[in-house]
């Protein structure tokens, strides 16, 4: 049976979906994962005329053509560790995705490749895409297609949700392998890292993200039916906890970087949050998301979305779109040397 996947994604809803389809399907086969991600070659746009279209900054430039790619690696990475599923990840700049595509399976030895195609036709070229077809065609290792249907209200609310979790996880993972490579060389993780770690932890679940699912999605399942009503009452009290145990983590940081408190009992304290939180995301995937999959309308899941859409993720909203989209990024790029 097939040992080790090979998932290409991209920056679009149905990789969302197509990571949480490929990571189940390899916890089932007990295999691992390779993420893989094909970047398009931009150099060129750094040396376009100010009157061309399209043209960006420098700064925006490298978030948007290099940092973006590290941050879907690590969120599909979030994911499989959230399922116990070994992973790794890589990227390349190819104008032939394909090909990249390809001669990534070849070189990490994968025994399968999962991609992703909308199904929107009866016409197999049209219904597969291009980098998909093109995959099947010329690929001497077997590729299993996961076809979607048309992106639906449901969907795309739950991909929302789905995504802001795996950057919560990214962020949560990154800031372990900051105390663990600390600890191999004997050297005090960088304060002010933790310290933007820790607004980004205070600004988004507990402000943003945690008062949506009560509001929105807890309350339209409570509406619908009782069947999950213990888990929705667990889940709230979590995120009760949760604001208690954000400002346990924050006084300890502020020990640590005063030389008050030491690197083990920080340890502790980051890893503690991580179990809880890595358990409520899960109980919200495994259970509530499933529940509300079978009971909620389309007028629902239309005005989950909508909430959703409006959470303005810290790194992109407000005065603070710059220096959240930068230190996001600049987090989850210290998720790359880990590897399952």
């Amino acid at each position: 049976m097939y040992r080790h996947l090979l998932v290409p994604i991209d920056d679009t809803d149905l990789s969302i979906e197509t990571v949480s389809r490929a990571v189940e399907f390899a916890r089932t086969l007990d295999a691992r994962i390779t993420f893989f991600h094909a970047q398009p070659d931009h150099a060129a746009s750094l040396f376009c005329t100010a009157e061309a279209p399209g043209c960006i900054a420098p700064a925006e430039f490298t978030y948007v053509y290099e940092n973006r790619t590290r941050e879907l690696l690590a969120k599909a990475e979030s994911a499989a560790r959230a399922q116990g599923v070994p992973c790794d990840s890589g990227s390349s700049v190819n104008d032939s995705p394909y090909q990249a595509i390809l001669a990534t399976a070849r070189d990490a030895g994968c025994d399968l490749i999962f991609v992703a195609s909308h199904c929107k036709s009866g016409s197999i070229g049209t219904m597969l895409g291009s980098q998909t077809l093109k995959v099947l065609m010329h690929s001497d290792i077997p590729v299993l297609v996961s076809a979607t249907s048309q992106s639906s209200l449901s969907a795309q609310a739950i991909a929302i949700i789905r995504d802001e979790h795996r950057s919560l996880a990214a962020v949560l993972h990154a800031w372990l392998y900051l105390i663990q490579t600390a600890e191999e060389h004997g050297h005090a993780p960088d304060i002010e890292l933790m310290q933007s770690m820790m607004r980004y932890i205070q600004t988004f679940p507990a402000m943003l993200h945690h008062p949506k699912e009560n509001e929105y999605l807890f309350r339209k399942l409570r509406e619908r039916t009782s069947e999950v009503n213990a888990e929705l009452d667990e889940l709230e009290r979590q995120h009760q906890r949760d604001t208690q145990l954000i400002m346990e983590l924050a006084v300890i940081v502020d020990k640590y970087a005063a030389g008050e408190s030491s690197l083990e009992d920080l340890k502790d304290t980051v890893d503690r949050y991580a179990k809880f939180m890595w358990e409520h995301l899960g109980r919200e995937e495994g259970v509530i998301i499933p529940a509300a999959q079978r009971h909620l309308t389309e007028a629902d899941w239309n005005e989950i979305k909508n909430a959703f859409c409006g959470n303005h993720d810290p790194r992109f909203s407000g005065n603070t779109e710059t220096e959240f989209k930068h230190l996001f990024s600049r987090i989850v790029n210290l998720t790359a040397p880990i590897a399952s």
